[in-house]
């Protein structure tokens, strides 16, 4: 069975999409839609914009979205997904790829996302660490120990965990971490704490974006971060992307959940290979790709 992952913030570089763009109208057609619906010429950020350009909130989700979704559009009939998954963004990307969301409902929920994410960072400074090398339950305790606010906010794949919350509750909780016994804890370039209680205020700006919008019956189950398991109701898939902003992105549990389910190729769709990685580090049997036009 195949399985195709979809990437989340970070996995941006510069040119992204441009080969796609050059090489087929449905591609040229969408992107240029996109800059209708966003409002700005996105598409010369992602072409010809310097890094710095990229790393803004409100063009990395929507850039991030554009190349995996609109990859998966070209793909068209090559595309055959027994089932979908996204790493926190990535999910929205999910959601379109297997038909829950329309292209413009879709691109207009990571553009609320964005903006509501940069407003709630800017009401409350936080940030995110990684922890290496520690067990998830270990990394769990050293938050639940600390003062103030911070969380496992990514469990990305065995050993390798991210936390999120107030600074000064992360860079205590990286203090504990290394103390006990962790071979890394560092904090990460991130403008706020993604995934942690510090996203309240942008869940509830969501919240209203996603109930007035559509959500279908989608053509194979989505693995949501929140809840790591096979969801194809309509009703609980708006209700896990909702609670995901102060949610943890749970992929180890969902990567899990996938080959358990039956899953043998993963596929990722869109920029980089670090979903790719990730896998490899959880079940090195499962093979691994791509999704190349």
């Amino acid at each position: 069975m195949k399985a195709y992952v979809f990437p989340g913030q970070g996995a941006q570089f510069t040119g992204m999409g441009k080969d796609l763009y050059d090489n087929s109208p449905l591609a040229k057609e969408l992107f240029e839609q996109a800059n209708e619906i966003l409002g700005f010429e996105i598409t010369k950020i992602m072409f010809e914009g310097s890094a710095d350009d990229l790393m803004q909130t409100n063009v990395t989700q929507p850039a991030v979205f554009l190349h995996s979704v609109i990859l998966a559009k070209v793909l068209g009939d090559d595309f055959k997904a027994d089932m979908v998954a996204g790493h926190s963004l990535g999910e929205l990307s999910a959601l379109v790829a297997n038909g829950t969301l329309s292209f413009e409902d879709g691109l207009k929920l990571v553009a609320k996302r964005a903006d509501a994410m940069q407003k709630a960072c800017e009401m409350q400074a936080g940030t995110m660490a990684a922890v290496l090398g520690l067990e998830d339950a270990v990394v769990e305790e050293v938050c639940a120990a600390i003062d103030g606010d911070v969380v496992a906010a990514n469990y990305n794949c065995p050993g390798q965990l991210v936390i999120s919350g107030e600074l000064e509750a992360v860079k205590a909780a990286c203090e504990l971490a290394t103390e006990k016994g962790a071979r890394r804890a560092l904090l990460l370039p991130v403008g706020g704490a993604f995934h942690s209680p510090l996203m309240a205020p942008a869940k509830e700006e969501l919240a209203a974006a996603i109930e007035a919008t559509q959500f279908n019956e989608p053509s194979c189950p989505v693995y949501q971060n929140v809840v790591a398991k096979a969801v194809t109701n309509p009703a609980e898939i708006k209700e896990n992307l909702i609670a995901q902003l102060t949610g943890a992105v749970k992929w180890t549990q969902c990567a899990q959940a996938m080959i358990a389910d039956g899953a043998t190729e993963v596929i990722e769709v869109g920029p980089g290979k670090v979903l790719q990685g990730l896998f490899a580090k959880i079940d090195r049997t499962v093979a691994r790709s791509s999704a190349e036009v």
